[in-house]
This record gives structure tokens, C-alpha cells and sequence, in this order.
């Protein structure tokens, strides 16, 4: 039996995959390391995303009660499979299974690019 390993979001966060065809320009020139530290606005595909905001429920404040009752979530607009432009300075980076990704709170997601399919 071989055991997986699975990665969750939680809360607001936003996993990505960073987008890697940032270090080129449109000519195809390969930008060096050093300018693109200094760039604050970086892209990435969402992979997973968190539950959402979380949000109080009144009717579970009776301390006399022993029912627990299911947390209540906002979602977050950002689904799997979009593309995230968001700042680069609230990212954080992390390794998983040999793999880079950014862990990126909701809010400093400045836009999402998403892929619909149209009927011709």
C-alpha cells in the first residue's frame, strides 16, 4: 500500500504554480535574475485554492449547547485552472514532492484570467 501526500489550502489562501515563461521578454530575449526581483506584479496557474473567508455563526455562540455545528465559508473568486496575476511581495514560496509553488493570500490577487469554452 503506498500512502499519497496531498497539499490543502486553507483559509483564503491560493496555491500557484508560478509562472516560469516570466523570464523572457515578448522578442524572446532571457531576462537575468536581478531584473526579475525587482518586479512586483508576477503570474502563475492556480492549483488549489482554500474554503474561503470564514464567517461567524451566531447561533453557535450558546455556551449551554454541545451541538457542533459545520463552519461556514465565503468563497474565494479564484478557481482551479485560472490563471492569477498578483504581487509578488506577498507571496510565499514552498517545495513540494520536488516541485515549487506559491502560497499567496486572496487578497493580493490583482486579477484572474479565465479560460471559457464557447459554443461556435
Amino acid at each position: 500500500m503506498k500512502a499519497k501526500k496531498n497539499l490543502i489550502a486553507v483559509g483564503d489562501k491560493v496555491l500557484i504554480d508560478p509562472d516560469d515563461r516570466t523570464d523572457r521578454t515578448t522578442s524572446g530575449l532571457y531576462l537575468p535574475p536581478t531584473v526579475r526581483e525587482k518586479e512586483k506584479v508576477i503570474g502563475g496557474f492556480v492549483v488549489k485554492t482554500g474554503p474561503g473567508y470564514a464567517i461567524h455563526d451566531p447561533s453557535s455562540d450558546e455556551s449551554w449547547s454541545t451541538e457542533r455545528r459545520e463552519l461556514k465559508y465565503i468563497p474565494l473568486q479564484a478557481v482551479e485552472g485560472d490563471y492569477a496575476i498578483f504581487l509578488k511581495e506577498s507571496a510565499i514560496e514552498i517545495e513540494f514532492e520536488g516541485k515549487k509553488y506559491l502560497i499567496v493570500p486572496h487578497s493580493a490577487i490583482l486579477a484572474l484570467v479565465r479560460t471559457e469554452l464557447e459554443e461556435a
